[in-house]
């Protein structure tokens, strides 16, 4: 008698070893999103040589995908049929759905999850070229980049973060561009290509803030507008008042959030103080201001009855608050109000540089700035040139 479970049991097995055989002869590729976030863990482990693989695999398989997307398009658009229809972009996917071409449909399905369908205007032509911007992965060109800075290879770390820029429109993150301005401005910092430095702040800077614009090339008493004459208007404002009536007054009339811009103008602010630049005031004027703002708003949104009266009563409730104890430090906040101070002294702004260091020197957790406060309120000097933005 036939053991017909036994046979039943025989041929389960091996079409289980047969398709082990089979995964083990075609391994599994994993999309181009997941090896770079693999490669993101690798990364973050100190793994680099693995994880600068995983970028290039990922790089590669996304325009891989793509490629092929973009040539099934291509195949269906040659279809005689199709190329009466014209350029309507519904039509021919209609087309593809009706008539089964299941690859150009599910490349245009992939198409309209990238980049939003009202923007082809129905044309066909123009889907087919988005396929084209969609090959480059700009996120991994950047992590390949990351690779190279943390192995001391600038000059290609600095070419990956150029290419990753240029890319930057079809990066996920609308903030992406800037990141990767500040990650190219911190190398021709470290390579001392300040020139290029300067150039890459002032563009997030231009590009930023609202209450600032650039007339002209040299980064120095150049900021006049007149396509923006109110912002130029409380410019002139915001400095008479600091002037004339003092840092407290100038905190108390004025708000202004905006941390992009903020950490560009500290940048370029402690680059040109120690160099007695005049721009430095106004560079470190506006990182004041919105590192101030940030400060005060978050202490109104845990104490709603707090009113802002001077940097002394502030640095209080700065000292109950952890998430402002950080953020001081990420913003190098006693290290802004130290350069600040010495700009404003140096432009001959002597009243309001030295209530600066009276604060800083009335605050010992400003450390290394509460010191040097401490020393120019004995014997003002200008600063040696040793500073230099931090990286």
């Amino acid at each position: 008698m036939i053991d017909f479970k036994r046979c039943r049991n025989v041929f389960l097995i091996t079409l289980l070893l047969s398709s082990v055989s089979l995964s083990a002869q075609q391994p599994v590729v994993p999309p181009w999103w997941l090896s770079l976030e693999t490669g993101k863990q690798d990364f973050r482990a100190g793994d680099f040589g693995s994880a600068l693989m995983l970028f290039e695999d990922a790089r590669r398989d996304r325009r891989n995908m793509y490629e092929r997307m973009e040539r099934d398009v291509i195949t269906l658009l040659s279809i005689n049929e199709v190329r009466r229809i014209g350029d309507s972009l519904e039509r021919v996917e209609r087309y593809a759905k009706d008539r089964h071409y299941n690859a150009a449909a599910a490349a245009f399905s992939e198409l309209y999850y990238r980049v939003p369908r009202d923007g082809f205007n129905n044309s066909a032509l123009s889907a087919l070229a988005a396929f084209d911007r969609l090959k480059n992965y700009p996120e991994a060109e950047y992590w390949i980049g990351e690779v190279y800075r943390v192995e001391g290879e600038l000059p290609l770390a600095l070419s990956q973060y150029k290419k990753a820029y240029s890319m930057r429109d079809t990066a996920e993150d609308p903030g992406f561009g800037t990141l990767l301005q500040f990650k190219i401005a911190a190398i021709h910092n470290t390579k001392q290509e300040y020139t290029e430095m300067i150039d890459v702040y002032l563009a997030i800077i231009n590009d930023s803030d609202k209450l600032w614009s650039n007339s002209g090339n040299n980064g120095d008493n150049a900021y006049v507008s007149d396509a923006q004459a109110a912002a130029s208007f409380a410019r002139k404002a915001m400095t008479i008042t600091l002037t004339d009536y003092g840092i407290n007054r100038f905190l108390e009339l004025y708000r202004y959030n905006n941390s992009i811009a903020e950490q560009a103008h500290r940048f370029m602010g402690f680059y040109y103080a120690p160099r007695s630049r005049p721009s430095a005031e106004q560079h470190l004027m506006f990182s004041f201001l919105i590192q101030n703002t940030v400060i005060i708003e978050e202490v109104k949104r845990r104490k709603f009855d707090f009113i802002f009266t001077d940097l002394s009563s502030l640095a209080q409730e700065i000292e109950k608050n952890p998430l402002l104890l950080s953020y001081i430090d990420e913003v190098e906040y006693y290290k802004t109000i130290y350069y600040f101070g010495v700009s404003l002294y140096w432009n001959g702004k002597s009243s309001s540089g030295r209530s600066l260091w009276e604060f800083l020197a009335s605050q010992p957790r400003a450390g290394e700035w509460n010191n040097r406060a401490v020393m120019q309120l004995r014997s003002p000097r200008p600063e040696p040139l040793i500073e230099a933005p931090r990286s």
